[in-house]
């Protein structure tokens, strides 16, 4: 696994833990893309505040799962032997995980005008 001076890894690690994404170095093209894709992933499921605890755990291993898949789809594309079984295993995985925190967008609850009103008018006063 590739690091930077600060010792922060560029890649993403092969085996899961809860903190892999803050431990991954930011400043990397895969750091950007795995944030991205986790918060559009958040975002269709209603935002932070509309995910329980499980749910945002569940997010994390959804897009660690993705950018395993992909890394593996890219080194098949080069020629290079795979963990075939591992493969479909994490696809097979990824697939549970989605269903289990839906696969259709989620409405966000959004006040309506007097309400957002009111909230801003208490926030100033």
């Amino acid at each position: 696994m590739g690091t930077t001076t600060q010792g922060k890894p560029r890649q993403i690690p092969r085996q899961y833990s809860n903190d892999w994404l803050e431990r991954l170095d930011g400043r990397t093209a895969i750091a950007k893309a795995v944030n991205d894709r986790l918060h559009h992933l958040v975002r269709d499921l209603g935002g932070p505040d509309a995910l329980s605890y499980q749910e945002q755990s569940i997010c994390r291993r959804i897009v660690w799962l993705e950018a395993q898949i992909e890394s593996r789809e890219v080194a098949l594309a080069k020629g290079e032997d795979v963990d075939e079984t591992r493969h479909v295993a994490n696809i097979n995985t990824l697939t549970g995980l989605l269903k289990a925190v839906g696969l259709e967008r989620r409405q966000r609850d959004v006040p309506d005008l007097a309400q957002y009103l009111a909230a801003k008018a208490g926030e100033a006063g």
